[in-house]
């Protein structure tokens, strides 16, 4: 089941679900951005219309108060900070169901214009093997912190870019459909270590062939320059829907990225959402972040 759900729809929306009294109730088709209000403070996120699957469902998401008292489950300074798993919620939600929850996915909706610069909302997902169309969580998202990059690594992001495509490329050809679901099977079962490097090694040598008869992805320059000044997530293009991005709290961003985790970037003490809402859209000093 994939999401479908209008932006015109909102108003009605708004009634079904009900919404507190300080929620902005929004004329139709009205631009609206989204305050993320966590215990390291507010952030604003800002939703591409590019991306329009991936926007109405953040939408409703928060209408439905969806990530309210979420933890940030996820922390790995200078590259992601994540939430949206409904299973850190410490009282459960009636809005906790299968079409929120994890096992619900969106297709993704890859944009030229849309990159891991800093500051990017990027949609979370299993990877290939597991999901081929690379489809996204309904729920689970990132904001990029980043690093700032030079030529020499970003040729090197570019690299595992490319051999991501080639991957994908390869494991979603009918030809190698038999071939693929006999290592997922075998990688399951973890009991046979030897046939598992064995197919691995078949599908990678289709990768190095696909590598060589497909032209590159490379950046444009628009982006290299933004990656080398604001810095980003270079590696993630291409392969995650990028679908919005902060115009205001990055700072609050820097902050939760620097609460202490474990070594699975699980954080140590709770770092929360306490509330998302629809806020009026505003310019705002992007600068000043």
């Amino acid at each position: 089941m994939k999401g479908k759900f209008s932006y015109l729809n909102l108003l009605i929306i708004l009634f079904t679900i009900g919404c507190s009294s300080s929620d902005y109730e929004i004329r139709e088709g009205e631009p609206v951005d989204i305050e993320m209000i966590t215990t390291h403070g507010t952030i604003i996120m800002r939703l591409s219309d590019e991306t329009p699957i991936h926007r109405d469902n953040f939408i409703k998401n928060v209408l439905a108060k969806f990530y309210d008292s979420l933890l940030f489950h996820r922390i790995i300074e200078n590259f992601v900070v994540q939430t949206g798993d409904p299973d850190t919620r410490p009282t459960p939600l009636l809005t906790d169901s299968v079409y929120l929850a994890n096992l619900f996915t969106i297709s993704a909706e890859f944009s030229p214009n849309l990159f891991h610069k800093r500051g990017a909302l990027n949609a979370a997902r299993w990877g290939d093997d597991e999901n081929p169309f690379r489809e996204s969580s309904s729920s689970q998202f990132t904001i990029i912190q980043g690093r700032v990059y030079n030529d020499s690594t970003l040729d090197i992001a570019a690299g595992r870019i490319n051999n991501w495509l080639a991957y994908n490329a390869v494991i979603n050809d009918t030809l190698n459909r038999d071939l693929h679901e006999l290592y997922l099977d075998l990688f399951k079962r973890g009991n046979d270590e030897d046939s598992i490097a064995m197919v691995y090694g078949a599908l990678q040598t289709m990768v190095e062939i696909e590598l060589a008869i497909t032209d590159p992805y490379t950046y444009p320059e628009a982006h290299k320059q933004i990656y080398k000044t604001e810095g980003g997530a270079a590696h993630l293009d291409q392969n995650y829907t990028v679908f919005g991005h902060v115009v205001n709290g990055m700072d609050v961003v820097d902050k939760i990225a620097t609460v202490p985790t474990n070594e699975r970037g699980f954080p140590k003490y709770g770092v929360r959402v306490i509330t998302a809402r629809l806020i009026k859209r505003k310019d705002y000093d992007e600068s000043s972040d």
